[in-house]
């Protein structure tokens, strides 16, 4: 399936709804630290609901550790800095949405490291800064579910 990789999340209740998400969905969810909170934080538990077992989570040290793991796949950086709609990009299994934290988006350094065509975004009316980290998440990850026809999905 794909994955979802969420660079220092801060919140926890939209890390729970992703964990939840991706265990719907079939993404393999990766959390690159600092993490903004515990992972046994009693938000993050009841966004999650009992789905917690039924993803699949890997938690990195830092971007680098978790390039080293997953640079071989290709990487598509979700930002409201990109120059690519999201629903104009052909998804492939395993590709890799990666996302910024809530409060700060992707930083800088790491969006420099991706050519234009791999700067994703969702369109949104003028003057708007951005949407809920999950809702993002649930509209990209979806639109490349739906290009798999929603492969394992009942």
């Amino acid at each position: 399936m794909f994955h979802i990789a969420l660079h220092e999340p801060r919140i926890a209740p939209n890390t729970g709804n992703i964990i939840r998400l991706s265990a719907n969905n079939g993404c393999h969810l990766h959390l690159i630290e600092p993490l903004g909170f515990s992972l046994e934080e009693k938000q993050l538990r009841r966004a999650g609901l009992d789905y917690h077992d039924l993803a699949h989570v890997s938690r990195y040290v830092n971007y680098d550790h978790f390039l080293k793991e997953m640079g071989h796949h290709r990487i598509f950086a979700c930002t409201t800095k990109g120059s690519q709609p999201y629903h104009q990009v052909s998804y492939q299994a395993d590709d890799v949405l990666l996302f910024g934290s809530e409060t700060a988006g992707l930083p800088d350094d790491v969006l420099a490291q991706f050519e234009s065509n791999h700067r994703i975004r969702i369109p949104m009316h003028a003057g708007n800064r951005s949407l809920n980290l999950s809702n993002s998440v649930a509209i990209i990850s979806y639109e490349a579910w739906r290009q798999q026809d929603f492969l394992g999905g009942s």
